[in-house]
């Protein structure tokens, strides 16, 4: 009972605003008190709205008041300290908006600590000792406090639902189980608990050992990843002095070109200015004897200009400039020809071997993921569309490129290309000059009859007149025949026949590391005429094959 007392004395001396004993304790016009500095700092929060209130009863006072210092109180909290008084709990102890609070306490609320499922309420570690002290609440069940109390009490009777209805899956009371849910499958909430308790560590153990083939494969891929960059560290490396080397080489041989031609030069110099400096003296001998002729051919003395005249045939002696002949000023034009020749076989090779090297780096991919799905969409193929041109030295001679080599037309007379090793000699094909790799999309236009589009590999066979050096007629090369009347689909010399709407222009889709080909017909919208799933060893080039007809065309479209 006195503590008790105490405890109301306590609060009696307790500001409202910090809830602690009062500070230099003030009183306002109202009669209530507070520490000086708690209600100083109040109003100067309301000086801006120009009134200012009490923060318990919310008088409002149109000037603001002057707090006059209570002597009593302060005595009074000074006695009740010297004789143990102890502060109110600190803030931390009292329930904010986001606490649990203790439904016994009166005034303002502690914090509960406990929230009891028999009770039905929360309690605070004071009220919630008589359930460690008394024999009958040691059976109730204790758990952290809830404010979902309220949820376990039945809306339509008001009891506490402790029974479970597996028909409708929800909580009832008793009262319920024999009124509207009556004949339904009822068990009590706790045995319904036990049973999801079950099967919820059974999920919990599928869960923990997902997350434990998970952390395998996490610690498996992070020793991949190490691998990949050492891997890839020393390949660059490697590469670097391939490279390297390389520059090397075409430096050492630059420096010895030029070295040869400088020594040409100064051979062939030296050459000209010793016969040039022969000719120089050749020419003062002759001025020499030129003058004496002509002081001699004015001599009188008809006898001393017989005795001194020289023979005709001493004045017909051989000169070094009879020696000399001239070739054509080409200088050093033919090196120029074969340097630049050399730096086009160079290129070729690199062009030819690089996608090579990409499609080997490509290949480098360690997981073993599902390939992205194939657009849907003209618009999704677009953002794969890749500038594809014709290489003018695959060409078989009957055809004719133009718009920067990306059309092709049958002509009626050969053209004047030069002799070369990648050229179709015998089917009017052509090739593109880029080697495809990754995902690529281009379209073809056609004009005429008779078109067929096409990938090869690089190595496909060009001269004669064998099934090895024609579109799909090998293991080398997928063609797709388009004609007016049919479409039809050849690969290593099988045919398939395929039906589709009539178009003028026709798209092509690679997945090189898929291994998907597939053809479209392009109009208002996009179908899907023949799809090839393989496997695709090397980079491949889009091809072009012409029936034989003058004017019959095709041309690689610039998509957008």
């Amino acid at each position: 009972m006195a503590q008790k007392g105490v405890q109301l004395d306590r609060e009696s001396f307790s500001c409202s605003i910090c809830l602690d004993l009062l500070k230099d304790p003030v009183t306002i016009p109202c009669g209530h008190s507070y520490c000086r500095n708690c209600i100083k700092g109040h109003w100067d929060g309301e000086d801006q709205k120009g009134i200012h209130s009490c923060p318990q009863c919310r008088q409002t006072f149109k000037a603001r008041p002057v707090p006059v210092k209570s002597t009593m109180l302060a005595a009074l909290v000074e006695q009740l300290k010297k004789t143990g008084l102890q502060a109110a709990p600190a803030d931390h102890c009292y329930a904010g908006a986001e606490d649990v609070a203790c439904d016994f306490c009166s005034g303002k609320k502690l914090k509960a600590t406990k929230s009891c499922l028999v009770c039905l309420a929360s309690y605070c570690e004071k009220h919630l000792q008589p359930h460690y002290d008394s024999a009958p609440f040691r059976k109730h069940k204790l758990v952290e406090p809830s404010k979902k109390l309220q949820e376990n009490i039945c809306s339509d009777h008001g009891e506490v639902m402790k029974m479970f209805c597996r028909t409708d899956q929800k909580c009832i009371c008793y009262l319920c189980s024999v009124d509207e849910h009556k004949g339904h499958d009822t068990v009590s909430a706790a045995a319904e608990r036990t049973e999801r308790q079950r099967e919820l560590e059974g999920s919990r153990q599928q869960i923990q050992q997902r997350i434990q083939d998970a952390e395998k494969d996490v610690k498996l891929l992070q020793q991949q990843l190490e691998v990949i960059h050492q891997s890839a560290d020393k390949t660059e490396e490697h590469s670097q002095k391939i490279f390297s080397q390389l520059i090397r080489l075409l430096q050492k041989r630059s420096s010895d070109v030029k070295q040869q031609i400088r020594s040409q030069q100064e051979a062939e110099g030296s050459r000209v200015k010793e016969l040039q400096e022969k000719l120089e003296q050749e020419i003062t001998e002759l001025k020499r004897k030129d003058a004496e002729l002509q002081q001699l051919s004015h001599t009188e003395d008809h006898s001393q200009f017989l005795h001194s005249c020289p023979s005709v045939a001493a004045l017909r002696g051989a000169t070094h400039s009879s020696s000399i002949k001239i070739r054509p000023l080409r200088h050093f034009e033919d090196v120029t020809a074969a340097v630049s020749e050399l730096r086009d076989k160079l290129q070729d090779i690199l062009r030819e071997e690089w996608a090579n090297i990409s499609l080997r780096v490509a290949e480098g991919d360690v997981l073993l993921s599902q390939p992205e799905p194939e657009p849907t969409s003209r618009a999704g193929f677009l953002k794969y569309s890749c500038e594809i041109t014709l290489d003018p030295n695959t060409a078989h001679r009957g055809l004719l490129l133009s718009e920067r080599n990306r059309k092709v037309t049958v002509s009626d007379h050969y053209q004047s290309y030069s002799a070369h090793p990648d050229r179709f000699t015998y089917m009017d094909q052509v090739l593109s000059r880029e080697s495809l790799t990754g995902r690529c999309y281009w379209e073809v236009e056609m004009r005429g009859r008779g078109v067929a589009v096409a990938v090869a590999y690089k190595n496909i066979s060009r001269a004669g007149e064998s099934d090895e050096c024609v579109f799909g007629w090998n293991d080398k090369s997928w063609e797709l025949y388009c004609d007016p009347d049919r479409y039809s689909f050849m690969y290593n010399k099988k045919k398939t026949s395929i039906s589709g709407p009539r178009t003028s222009r026709f798209g092509v889709y690679l997945d090189h590391r898929a291994g998907i080909l597939s053809f479209y017909s392009v109009s208002g919208t996009m179908t899907l005429l023949h799809r090839v799933q393989t496997t695709f060893t090397q980079p491949l080039c889009a091809g072009i094959r012409l029936i034989y007809s003058p004017g019959n065309s095709a041309e690689l479209c610039k998509v957008e």
